[in-house]
């Protein structure tokens, strides 16, 4: 790799380059940590724990399960369809572990959205949480999946308060809707048969599939981003140096995992590097509910927490937040969507600990850039590439701009995709090389990179380009201000005018006070036209705000 401007930026004793891979298959990084760390508790989660030894001997009775009694052969695809439970960990390491491409998908999707990923994916088997199995009952049919794996919350907990954990969930809260799949087969029974049989470990090389991370679906239709054992562990090796600073083996330190792990970042951050690195793992199953999130971050003395901007947003809001102990809080990363300056200043304020922003996409494993964790971050950017990872911007036509010119953040990296499952990749690459993010950005005179949006989400009024994240993050640092989102609307004169959505803090809030400090912050065509105060705002499960969503309810108004 040349050398880029920004090396002179990246932390004292981080490599630029990541050197030679030392696995083979995820399975065999897995397996290493499961050796290396096997007395200690990996993964905590509802009052369960398991160690390093559980989560190995577990996994691969899962995986002779899949192997031996379901007959899957190495390179069909399973579908892992659950929140963060014990569960998925074993479920996803034995999947891997026979030879399994796993395809991750998130059990709130509607029947519709379910039926077009496992059609699409061509899944042979699915292991879904039971709380969303009525949904799967619907479209059962229609699906190429021939085998169904249930398995109830509180599965893996064991014992009286795993019985007791599954009654409430489903007697008391009445969380289970009522479903009939006549060929499931519960999770416990297949463990109890895997542990009785013995897995013939396929030959899995760096190259085969590893992963079909769909991509979230936010500007279209989900597509399955094609990742293999290489790109992940290549992935590993990037975010393990670039994590160094943070991590110690003094003692073991604790993360917290509020991120679901089907979603990408969680899965390589969360479950494979802080794995691989020896860290206790406090599983959240639903941190939307934020007092039960309170009183669990309550129980642990928490190195590292990573989440997207709305969730740390609704922390900070909460009462209970400020009596948490943070003495061992080393840093907070933000990803997924931006982090917004008021969010990461109040975050500094409350904690004495950095939130850095750092970015990536499900097609590039998914971390491009991120902020150093040495305390040496640059508030308002991405941060700096990746070891081995090389970020440019183009113009439209696939031309290289110069530092400080705007235009699509392209990566290449050995973390970046092959493509996408089974479509035309036409269009995807600049030069069959350079992965186009369709994100607009530009590298600032330090050598940090900064978005400025989604290329698909720029708003042109009275042709000039505006772009919602600078709106968003204005509108934000009002103090009555709890969560913003902006899209551009048809106008006769303008041809498109900005129209913010807003929750409020503080009921007092008017538009009128509003708009005088949008006057206050932003020159005249950025200010919006329209404002509508709401209670909540549409979000993925991972709490990304869906401008999608509202731009297709004001299409239908419209109508």
């Amino acid at each position: 790799m040349k050398d880029f401007p920004w090396f002179k930026k990246y932390p004292a004793g981080i490599p630029h380059e990541i050197g030679k891979l030392p696995f083979n298959s995820l399975v065999e990084l897995y397996e290493a940590a499961s050796k290396k760390y096997h007395p200690l508790v990996a993964f905590e989660n509802l009052g369960g724990s398991l160690t390093f030894g559980e989560v190995d001997k577990l996994s691969t009775d899962f995986a002779a399960y899949l192997q031996k009694d379901l007959g899957l052969k190495k390179g069909e695809r399973i579908a892992i369809q659950m929140p963060n439970l014990l569960q998925f960990p074993v479920a996803f390491m034995g999947a891997l572990k026979a030879g399994l491409i796993v395809v991750n998908t998130n059990p709130l999707y509607t029947a519709r959205e379910m039926e077009h990923q496992f059609k699409d994916a061509g899944i042979s088997a699915i292991v879904i949480v039971a709380n969303f199995a009525q949904t799967l009952q619907t479209i059962v049919d229609k699906i190429p999946a021939k085998h169904i794996i249930v398995t109830e919350m509180g599965d893996l907990v064991g014992g009286f308060k795993g019985w007791m954990i599954n009654f409430v969930v489903k007697k008391v809260k009445k969380l289970v809707p009522e479903y009939n799949i006549p060929k499931a087969v519960a999770f416990k029974d297949a463990m109890k048969k895997g542990a009785q049989l013995t897995l013939d470990k396929p030959k899995i090389d760096v190259e085969d599939l590893a992963v079909l991370q769909y991509t979230g679906g936010t500007t279209g239709i989900s597509k399955g981003a094609q990742l293999s054992h290489r790109n992940l562990i290549a992935h590993n090796e990037m975010i393990a140096l670039w994590f160094k600073p943070l991590l110690t083996e003094k003692q073991q330190e604790i993360v917290i995992t509020a991120l679901p792990m089907y979603h990408i970042f969680a899965l390589s951050v969360n479950l494979t590097l802080m794995y691989h690195s020896g860290l206790k793992n406090i599983l959240i199953t639903n941190p939307r509910d934020m007092e039960g999130f309170m009183k669990e971050l309550k129980k642990h003395k928490f190195s590292i927490i990573l989440g997207v901007n709305t969730l740390f947003n609704g922390m900070l809001h909460h009462p209970k937040f400020a009596t948490l102990d943070f003495s061992h809080l080393k840093g907070a990363v933000g990803g997924g969507m931006a982090v917004q300056d008021a969010v990461a200043i109040k975050w500094q304020e409350m904690t004495k600990s950095p939130l850095v922003e750092g970015y990536g996409l499900s097609e590039t494993s998914p971390v491009l850039c991120c902020n150093p964790l040495d305390g040496n971050q640059k508030r308002g950017t991405i941060g700096l590439p990746m070891p081995s990872t090389e970020v440019a911007i183009f113009d439209d036509d696939g031309n290289m701009l110069v530092q400080g010119e705007t235009g699509e953040i392209c990566a290449r990296g050995p973390q970046v995709m092959r493509g996408y499952w089974e479509k035309d990749n036409a269009g995807v690459f600049f030069n069959n090389e350079w992965f186009r993010t369709g994100d607009i950005g530009f590298q600032d005179a330090e050598g940090f990179f900064k978005i400025v949006d989604r290329k698909k989400d720029m708003i042109k009024v009275s042709g000039f380009n505006v772009f919602p994240n600078e709106i968003e993050n204005v509108i934000a640092s009002h103090p009555k201000v709890l969560e913003v989102a902006a899209i551009g609307v048809p106008d006769a004169k303008s041809g498109e005018v900005i129209k913010v959505f807003i929750v409020k803090k503080d009921a007092s809030l008017t538009e009128e006070e509003l708009k005088k400090f949008c006057h206050e912050n932003m020159t005249n065509y950025k200010v919006p036209r329209h404002f509508e105060f709401r209670t909540d705002l549409p979000k993925t499960n991972v709490g990304k705000i869906l401008r999608r969503v509202l731009k297709d309810e004001e299409s239908a108004k419209a109508a």
